[in-house]
């Protein structure tokens, strides 16, 4: 018969709920009845089964991860971070994707099948209905939302502000007073989307170099290639005459840069595009990006996650820098020169 952790528990002189805890590195444990667990176990070679430790802890060993597609690559890239943290725990990952339609709905999601099945939930990138986040609360569990969520959450993500801030200013002090953006809609809580606020703060940074607000100068698409690629037509069919392109995702600045090029346009001498994320294609495509780390926002919202599931206190609104990268989608605005190009805190590879 095999040694359990009952064996483990007599050799200390401890309760086998105390070993679990002890094996698992969990605060609630002294020192020194820590490093007697650790020496009874490796006396008799014990292994601690995941069933055996969840039973002793009343944990499950499991977060729940509810994410939009994986298509995206911030999701992608989040999804990366946060489970090489949760796994480096040893935590098991059960993983909701939802895909959005092409007007930014979705099906509801269904939180009771996460009842009794997981110790903590995040939410990536989805924003939630006044139902679904009351029936996430009934849950009883730690919630972490990262890259969009409430403010009286907490909650992991990117400095929008700073987003349209560098886009903008990059583009002003290279002359252009046509700028179009490429943002996204989003239903539920769209005002708490990562959309939202860099929409926000484009307008502010527009206002605040002299240019009207104009409307139809934004469209929406859906952080996909495709839908980059569809509201950069609607937009040229509205105005032939802009310079440039404020896109809120590499991945649809990439498909503005497909429809900007197939209409013979060139990049930048026609059109400048700047998009954000840090993609590792624009480097090869040569976009300018306001860059963040979406590996570092995971690896963040885990260990926020798993702070709060063991009772620490956890800072409620963990906000991530950005930096600027230039590359040889941004010029000069067509017929002018650039009033301070140089300024911008930017790397040129």
């Amino acid at each position: 018969m095999g040694v359990g952790i009952d064996d483990v528990a007599r050799r200390a002189g401890v309760s086998t709920a105390t070993v679990s805890r002890a094996l698992r590195g969990l605060p609630e444990v002294r020192e020194e009845t820590r490093q007697r667990v650790l020496r009874a176990a490796a006396e008799l070679n014990y292994a601690p089964s995941p069933s055996a430790s969840s039973l002793a802890s009343g944990r499950t060993r499991t977060i729940g991860l509810l994410t939009a597609s994986f298509s995206r690559w911030f999701n992608r890239s989040v999804v990366e971070g946060a489970e090489r943290t949760l796994r480096a725990a040893g935590f098991d990952v059960l993983l909701h994707a939802f895909d959005f339609l092409a007007d930014g709905t979705r099906a509801p999601i269904d939180m009771t099948t996460l009842r009794q099945r997981v110790d903590g939930v995040l939410v990536l990138g989805i924003p939630l209905s006044d139902d679904e986040r009351e029936t996430l609360d009934r849950l009883g569990v730690p919630v972490v939302f990262v890259g969009t969520g409430p403010p009286d959450r907490v909650r992991v993500r990117t400095d929008d502000a700073a987003c349209s801030r560098l886009a903008i200013d990059h583009l002003v002090g290279l002359g252009h007073t046509r700028i179009a953006q490429i943002g996204a809609a989003l239903p539920h809580d769209e005002r708490w989307s990562a959309a939202s606020r860099r929409a926000d703060a484009a307008a502010r940074r527009l206002e605040r170099a002299g240019i009207p607000a104009d409307p139809s100068l934004v469209e929406h698409g859906d952080y996909t290639q495709a839908g980059g690629r569809e509201a950069a037509a609607r937009l040229l069919e509205r105005h032939p005459d802009l310079t440039a392109l404020y896109v809120y995702s590499d991945e649809m600045a990439f498909g503005a840069l497909e429809e900007l090029r197939g209409r013979g346009l060139d990049v930048p001498g026609d059109v400048s595009v700047i998009g954000v994320d840090g993609h590792e294609l624009g480097d090869l495509i040569g976009l300018t990006s306001v860059v963040q780390d979406a590996v570092g926002q995971g690896e963040s919202g885990a260990t926020l996650l798993l702070e709060m599931i063991t009772g620490q206190a956890v800072a409620s609104d963990v906000r991530f820098p950005v930096s600027l990268v230039v590359r040889r989608s941004t010029a000069a605005a067509r017929g002018q020169e650039a009033l301070s190009a140089d300024r911008d805190p930017a790397v040129t590879p």
